[in-house]
């Protein structure tokens, strides 16, 4: 979004904005240029009353904020006088189809009311350009493949550079991943230095702790980051894919997007094909969308398939697609073994093959503590389908697998980025939550805090941790405690404490908002003292939960309302002292 003018909005007749949402209810990295110009308080009431407009949003219902940009965005197009052409789509990855699940209806609806306001502009029968009409559109990757005979460097460079670490960023920056924010930060390589699980041996959820040292100095965080790790795919299954599809693994390729000016060719250096999908191509952990069905519908040469295709491809085909593809999690090469007689052209399969994607983790060391290191605390995905195949996940299962004492050591592509957490001041004091692998950051903060006492003083840390059972997933558990002793940061002597809710070792359910309700009087003294809260976990109920135990506490104790605690929240979060960071 952020490459369109802005300035221009008024000039446009209609305009279609899709939004994701990102953090707290911000709007993603891609429009926050564009958004802070909407924001101008010079833009006059009625600045874009020319303007005709549609929103989809694409949010998660599993978080708070569900699709606030998209809310947001909607709100200040009526404000500046724009004319909405439907209601504002709210797109729910939850929702059983994903996307599509919204996208369906919102896509007909307003094809059917562009018809309807602009005969003359749309024709009514926009929404019939379908598999099944016989049009498709070009691919949107241009793939060069370079014979060594008209190679400008010599092969034994070539070689070279193929084990040079400088092939990661030259891969991906070639691939879709490249307008993700992760291209324009510096990667480092890691070695796994410890690999230590957590939990019970004996426990049906394996979490560990791992640890990495950087190979060069260069490295830089601070605690709350978030370390984002590219997984390395199973070797077999990339060569079968490129086997499936009829392509040389040792051929060196270039691959552009056709929209590219041309004279950016000088950016772009060969590799090999193979290290281009094993880099770049998630075909063995992340399922198609929709579209993967629709445009392999034009190549398959056996009828029956294509009329399955079509099927699936069609909106009355897509809770079959769903009971196909999502809900057994099928990868890109399972689907294309189904369909034997489509061979997908290269560059289609460049656009339509999920990008291999980095995995966010967030840090749970301080670089006080740890010089050149960096760790993180990791569950080890794997479930099972209702057909019963086993799945894992890709880059935690793969970490799980490295041994950090083995001869033959793995470089490991990392990025760094900036989480949700701002590291606190020494002085700041803390009211903290983070049960399960919430307790990463939490884990960061603490040992920072730690070293920071022994310089000065520090302000006091409340951490409410939880978990199922105390002897099978109480994660860090000597750490814990360890601080909250002998005038440790996270000891009542020093004004904090350390609260720990075990979920099934009664009768009923403990959870973490209950603990924190027993501890009302300490929280209250602390907000009173002008402490941060911090909360980190699963986006599912955890958040919400919480959040409104603290809304009675403050409710409780300053002898106000429940709608007024709510505002003093709201509040505290906009002075930037209540902070979550949640996942699915």
């Amino acid at each position: 979004m952020d490459a369109f003018d802005a300035d221009c909005l008024p000039l446009e007749l209609i305009v279609i904005f899709v939004v994701s949402t990102t953090g707290q209810g911000d709007v993603p990295d891609s429009m926050k240029e564009f958004w802070k110009f909407l924001l101008r308080r010079n833009l006059g009431h009625q600045w874009l009353h020319e303007l005709h407009y549609a929103v989809l949003g694409l949010g998660d219902s599993g978080y708070q904020k569900y699709n606030f940009t998209a809310k947001k965005i909607d709100k200040r197009l009526l404000d500046l006088g724009a004319t909405p052409i439907i209601e504002k789509g709210l797109g729910d990855d939850q929702h059983r189809s994903g996307y599509e699940g919204a996208l369906d209806p919102w896509l007909s609806s307003l094809w059917s009311a562009l018809s309807q306001t602009f005969p003359t502009i749309i024709s009514s029968n926009s929404d019939s350009f379908d598999s099944q009409g016989g049009i498709l559109d070009q691919p949107k990757f241009e793939v060069t493949f370079h014979g060594m005979d008209n190679m400008q460097s010599s092969v034994s460079f070539m070689k070279d550079y193929e084990t040079n670490e400088k092939v990661v960023e030259k891969a991906r920056l070639m691939s879709s991943a490249r307008y993700s924010h992760e291209d324009s930060r510096p990667h480092h390589f890691l070695k796994m230095i410890a690999n230590q699980r957590l939990t019970q041996v004996d426990y049906e959820r394996d979490v560990r702790h791992f640890e990495f040292e950087a190979l060069s100095p260069s490295m830089d965080y601070q605690v709350g980051d978030v370390l984002e790790i590219l997984p390395s795919q199973n070797p077999f299954a990339v060569d079968a894919f490129i086997q499936h599809c009829n392509l040389d693994p040792e051929c060196y390729i270039t691959v552009q997007p056709k929209s590219v000016d041309k004279r950016l060719n000088d950016m772009v250096v060969p590799v090999k094909l193979r290290t281009f999908v094993a880099l770049t191509m998630d075909i063995a952990s992340a399922s198609p969308r929709r579209y993967f069905f629709e445009v392999m519908s034009f190549f398959a040469t056996a009828e029956h398939e294509k009329e399955r295709l079509q099927y699936f491809a069609s909106a009355e085909g897509r809770d079959d697609l769903y009971q196909y593809n999502q809900k057994e999690r099928r990868s890109v090469l399972e689907v294309l073994k189904d369909f034997p007689s489509v061979q997908l052209p290269f560059e289609w399969l460049v656009q339509l093959v999920p990008p291999l994607k980095t995995r966010a983790f967030s840090i749970s060391s301080s670089p006080l503590a740890h010089p050149n290191q960096v760790h993180i605390t990791v569950s080890i995905v794997s479930w099972m389908t209702p057909y019963k195949r086993k799945r894992s996940g890709l880059c935690s299962t793969w970490l799980a697998g490295l041994d950090p004492h083995s001869s033959a050591a793995v470089n490991i592509p990392a990025w760094v980025r900036r989480g949700l957490l701002p590291p606190p001041p020494p002085s700041l004091p803390l009211i903290l939550v983070g049960p399960g692998t919430g307790c990463a950051p939490f884990h960061a903060f603490v040992e920072e805090r730690a070293v920071q006492s022994l310089k000065g003083p520090t302000a006091p840390v409340l951490f409410f941790f939880g978990c199922r059972n105390e002897d099978k997933d109480f994660l860090y558990k000597d750490f814990w405690f360890s601080h909250a002793l002998n005038q440790g940061v996270l000891s009542t002597d020093q004004g904090g404490g350390f609260f720990v809710a075990f979920s099934r070792d009664q009768p009923h359910k403990i959870y973490v908002q209950h603990k924190i309700k027993e501890e009302s009087a300490g929280i209250w003294r602390l907000l009173n003292e002008r402490a941060a809260i911090y909360i980190a976990g699963s986006s599912t109920k955890m958040p919400s939960d919480v959040t409104s135990a603290i809304e009675e506490i403050i409710s409780e104790e300053a002898g106000i309302s429940k709608e007024s605690a709510v505002m003093w929240l709201r509040r505290l979060e906009k002075a930037g002292r209540f902070y979550i960071e949640a996942w699915s």
